[in-house]
């Protein structure tokens, strides 16, 4: 090998190490529980994952999110939208955005649907938290997104299992196929031993609350807004179809699973095959991706799981 060939090997080598640490950093998408990562495109906003604390704080990526205000001495009264800061493991299935997917906008925009179409009243300013900060156990209900490459660290076993056992639920979504499913299951067992998964059907009453969802669980499915709206074009190959392709798999199926008490009280809900919050976030990017994936499905079905949970 010549110099210059082996000065280019050398450069590459370098630049992997590099990328590798990075994104073990959370400096590229893909590790993501320190350091500075960024939202998803077009805007791409920086997050320093160790300082921020709401979805407010983090400019919009997609569009100009609502504002609201709660009355005078209500400020704290209120249901706060509260996002968890997960480590991805190496080598797990999933896009590399991890924990920050979809934020800030669908923590914001699913927070103000439910503030007009509920009586609950919402904060404005949402929250994100490390499963160790002792603020868990002042929020009823948290949100884990893309939890098909989670791997929870050890320290954050025994506070999430008390916060489950003790009242608090957890709410996962954006996981797709059975390689993500298996791996977010594994790890909720290291979390409640013992412990195992039902399939809700359309039976169930989360689908009646606010919204009386008749439909076939498949016409709740909400795929990232590319797929979706793709899937409204009548002369496009990808016409109709509102599942997602991972791992070689052909996720077609939605699921809602849950794990229940002794009680029969949810402690973990799981929208399985279902992008809930692109449903959210994308509300403004496409008119037709919003009239039949964030209206007809993202929406009611956030809306709906949030106020059973709140409710029972």
């Amino acid at each position: 090998m010549n110099k210059s060939r082996l000065t280019i090997a050398i450069l590459l080598l370098l630049f992997a190490v590099t990328a590798a640490l990075a994104q073990r950093r959370g400096w590229f998408p893909g590790g993501g529980d320190s350091g500075i990562i960024y939202t998803e495109p077009p805007n791409r906003v920086p997050v320093d994952v160790d300082r921020v604390r709401t979805a407010r704080e983090i400019a919009s990526h997609e569009n100009e999110t609502s504002t609201w205000t709660n009355p005078p001495g209500f400020e704290r009264d209120v249901l706060t939208f509260t996002r968890t800061i997960y480590r991805r493991g190496d080598g797990l299935s999933g896009s590399g955005w991890g924990w920050i997917t979809d934020f800030p906008d669908s923590d914001l925009n699913l927070s103000f649907r439910l503030q007009q179409m509920t009586s609950i009243r919402t904060s404005p300013e949402g929250r994100v938290l490390r499963l160790t900060d002792p603020d868990l156990f002042d929020y009823p209900w948290i949100y884990m997104v893309e939890p098909g490459g989670l791997e929870f660290k050890p320290e954050e076993i025994e506070p999430l299992r008390r916060y489950l056992q003790n009242g608090g639920v957890l709410w996962a979504d954006d996981f797709w196929g059975s390689v993500q499913w298996d791996n977010f299951a594994r790890e909720i067992k290291r979390i409640l031993p013992g412990s195992n998964f039902v399939d809700l059907d359309m039976t169930n009453k989360i689908f009646h609350t606010v919204f009386d969802l008749k439909v076939p669980m498949n016409r709740l499915q909400t795929p990232n807004i590319e797929q979706g709206t793709a899937s409204l074009n009548p002369q496009g190959y990808r016409f109709g179809v509102t599942w997602e392709y991972h791992d070689g798999e052909e996720c077609r199926d939605m699921h809602v699973r849950a794990i229940y008490d002794e009680k029969d009280r949810i402690m973990v809900i799981a929208t399985h095959n279902c992008d809930n919050g692109d449903g959210w976030e994308r509300e403004g990017a496409n008119e037709g991706f919003f009239h039949e994936f964030s209206e007809k499905r993202a929406y009611p079905l956030g809306i709906n799981i949030i106020f059973y949970l709140m409710t029972h």
